[in-house]
């Protein structure tokens, strides 16, 4: 639960305890005071309805504060169900794509998996998820060929174990026309990733 969710929460407390102590009774209250002080007059029938007024507006001003405040969060957090939903799309989008590299096998459309995963996760992440917070963390011993990558996303406590395999794919190669037309002489090999996701992390 992320510090503005837990915020709103004890707002609605808050908001409990003054709608509580308007409907308290004023023989209780008069009971109360004369406890602690005899002498003490007991008070107007009009004082407490003006507490009561008080109290339920305040109580009403706190819920609807309360509320605006959750719709914040909810814009500006990552829920489970969204973070679900979003890998699993993330990970049928990017299983088979394909990209070319140069001579030295530098990819040309980004620059690393954890990148891509990420991107492609905020991208569906939905109209209620907020486009930033989501988190690729490569395992150790990750290579070029083999990747594994713990998803999380700020608000959200699932994660996701998302696995990556590269592989030379010599039918997605690349060779631009030559300079006078025609077939060029310089080829840009492709590669293809699958793309694997379980639950929890890596």
């Amino acid at each position: 639960m992320d510090a503005l969710t837990e915020l709103n929460m004890l707002g609605l407390v808050l908001a409990a305890v003054l709608l509580g102590m308007a409907c308290v009774k004023a023989d209780r209250v008069n009971a109360w005071r004369t406890g602690i002080n005899p002498s003490a007059e007991e008070l107007p029938g009009s004082a407490f309805v003006v507490a009561r007024v008080i109290f339920v507006t305040l109580a009403v001003i706190g819920i609807y504060q309360c509320a605006q405040g959750f719709a914040v969060a909810d814009d500006t957090s990552w829920d489970d169900s969204e973070l679900t939903s979003a890998v699993h799309q993330a990970t049928d989008d990017l299983d088979g794509f394909t990209y070319f590299a140069d001579e030295s096998g530098n990819p040309f459309y980004f620059d690393d998996y954890a990148s891509l995963i990420e991107d492609k996760t905020v991208r569906y992440g939905g109209g209620d998820a907020p486009e930033w917070g989501v988190d690729a963390t490569p395992a150790d011993g990750n290579t070029d060929t083999d990747a594994y990558f713990t998803v999380t996303a700020d608000g959200a406590d699932t994660a996701f174990c998302v696995y990556v395999a590269r592989s030379r794919s010599k039918a997605d190669d690349y060779t631009p026309p030559g300079i006078a037309g025609g077939e060029g002489t310089l080829t840009y090999p492709g590669y293809r990733i699958a793309v694997v996701t379980r639950d929890g992390e890596c």
